[in-house]
C-alpha cells in the first residue's frame, strides 16, 4: 500500500533517479571489490582516505549533503507526522511489511543528493588521490547523503507531533478554563 501511495506522488524522472542511484552505488561496490579486493590493507587505505576527506580540499561537500538530506529528511518528516504514519527508522527496524518501500522512499528522496555525491567524490578522488577507487565513491556518497536523511526523518516527524500534541493540549486547557 505504501508503494502504491508513493509511485502515485513521484515522477517518472523519480524513480528513474533513484533507480540509477542505486545501480550505481551496487556497480561501484561491486567493481571496487573486483578491482582492490576486501583485505585488511584495502580496509585500512579505505578508512585512512575518508578520515582524509573532510579536512582537504572540497570540504564544503561534508557541510552541503547532510544538510540537503536533512531538508529532504524535513519534507517527509513533516508528511509522515501530518498523515500519522510511524517514524521513518523506526519502521526500518520494526516492520519487515514496509522497510522495502519505506527505503524506497528514502532513496527517491535522496537519489540527487546520492549523485551529486558520486560526482563529487569522483572529482575529489582524480584532484587529490590522483586515482579513483569506486567503492569508496559509493561509501562516501551513502555516508553523506542517505545516513544523514535516515537519521533526521523520524526525530523530525516526533518533534512535529509532540509540537502538535502539546498545542492541542494547551488549547483544550484554555477551552476548559473556569474563566471563559
Amino acid at each position: 500500500m505504501a508503494q502504491d501511495q508513493m509511485t502515485q506522488t513521484t515522477s517518472k524522472t523519480q524513480r528513474r533517479l533513484a533507480c540509477l542511484a542505486v545501480m550505481l552505488i551496487v556497480v561501484l561496490a561491486v567493481l571496487g571489490l573486483a578491482l582492490n579486493g576486501l583485505s585488511t590493507k584495502v580496509l585500512q587505505r579505505l578508512w585512512q582516505d575518508i578520515l582524509q576527506r573532510p579536512g582537504g580540499t572540497m570540504t564544503f561537500r561534508f557541510i552541503l549533503q547532510p544538510i540537503m538530506a536533512a531538508i529532504a529528511a524535513l519534507h517527509d518528516g513533516l508528511r509522515d507526522a501530518r498523515t500519522g504514519r510511524s517514524p521513518y527508522f523506526w519502521t526500518l527496524l520494526t516492520s519487515r511489511a514496509d522497510r522495502g518501500a519505506r527505503l524506497y522512499e528514502g532513496v527517491i528522496s535522496t537519489s540527487r543528493i546520492i549523485l551529486l555525491g558520486l560526482v563529487m567524490d569522483t572529482i575529489y578522488q582524480v584532484i587529490v588521490l590522483k586515482t579513483f577507487y569506486p567503492a569508496e565513491a559509493a561509501i562516501v556518497a551513502v555516508a553523506l547523503a542517505f545516513l544523514p536523511y535516515m537519521v533526521f526523518r523520524g526525530p523530525i516527524t516526533r518533534i512535529v507531533r509532540w509540537r502538535r500534541g502539546d498545542a492541542d493540549t494547551r488549547a483544550a486547557s484554555a477551552d476548559d478554563s473556569p474563566d471563559r
